[in-house]
């Protein structure tokens, strides 16, 4: 749809080139002639395709600022970046993952027909005696922890979840520099085209998104009570401390949108720079606790074997 975009070509011929072409299912086409019929935009269609609710709040922007192809590329471009991220992480993930299945097993082998036979009173025998008992645990720690938080988001507004989650050692970071380079692009683009803080905060209140539309609603309130904008950006732990002097700056040189575009692009890198990076991290890591555990099974097994020959000896 992007590259069409920049062909220039319009919503309704879009559709027909993908109904022809079937480059998609019969049944998003027809999902997208009714948005047609009925009047709908670009990011209602979206919506009703189930897209997410970030997408289609960025495609509502769009309407707004003008730019939607320039939105569609950076959309599309942002996405790949996060698929090639997953399948990196499936494929670091992938072998060591079954390296521990046959481990697990082999313990469990171990634990029942080799331990039993032998004097396994050494640190080894002992771990890979606990071993299963250990992974057990650790599964139902991680099961009752992911529900628990599955239920918290559930039952939290989204503000106050990312306000802790910011505060968070493992993912404070990822989390600044992906909400700012988002707020960045979008408050940018908007600015752009000549909008003031206080339209931008108003239509942010009528998005889809409930986040987008609670940080709205809070920054109208704050700037109502005569709070300064970048005064209250930094009180918000989910985004870069760097974020709020951008903008009291900008505000200064009256270029504030020309800044944030800029510092959004700085944030988007530094933010798939630093995923890579953990991508490059795990790996070693996994590995390292798989050669731990192979050879805790090789002392287990030797171990006992050398002390009954120096008994026999």
């Amino acid at each position: 749809m992007t590259n069409l975009f920049s062909s220039g070509f319009h919503l309704a011929e879009i559709v027909n080139f993908l109904s022809r072409s079937k480059l998609v299912e019969a049944k998003f086409v027809t999902t997208m002639r009714e948005g047609l019929s009925n009047g709908q935009n670009l990011s209602q269609i979206l919506s009703e395709l189930r897209f997410s609710n970030s997408v289609v709040t960025q495609v509502a922007l769009a309407d707004y600022h003008g730019n939607t192809q320039q939105t569609l590329h950076l959309i599309t471009e942002n996405l790949m970046k996060v698929q090639k991220a997953k399948q990196k992480l499936v494929t670091v993930a992938t072998y060591p993952v079954i390296l521990l299945v046959f481990l697990v097993v082999i313990v469990l082998g171990l634990k029942t027909y080799l331990l039993p036979q032998v004097e396994s009173n050494n640190f080894a025998g002992t771990v890979i005696t606990a071993l299963p008992w250990l992974f057990l645990g650790l599964g139902i720690l991680l099961t009752v922890l992911v529900l628990g938080l599955i239920r918290y988001f559930k039952t939290t507004s989204p503000l106050t979840s990312v306000q802790r989650l910011g505060h968070f050692p493992l993912i404070q970071t990822y989390l600044k520099l992906y909400l700012t380079a988002f707020y960045a692009r979008e408050w940018g683009n908007l600015i752009k085209q000549g909008l003031e803080m206080r339209q931008i905060l108003e239509m942010m209140t009528t998005q889809k998104n409930q986040l987008f539309r609670e940080i709205g609603q809070d920054l109208l309130k704050a700037m109502q009570l005569g709070q300064e904008f970048h005064d209250k950006i930094h009180h918000y732990s989910f985004f870069t401390p760097e974020l709020a002097l951008i903008i009291e700056y900008g505000e200064m040189k009256s270029k504030l949108g020309d800044e944030l575009l800029v510092y959004a692009d700085e944030s988007w890198a530094k933010f798939f720079e630093k995923v890579a990076s953990a991508m490059d991290i795990i790996q070693p890591l996994v590995f390292l606790f798989v050669a731990l555990m192979i050879v805790l099974i090789y002392a287990a097994m030797l171990l006992p074997i050398y002390a009954q020959m120096d008994l026999g000896m």
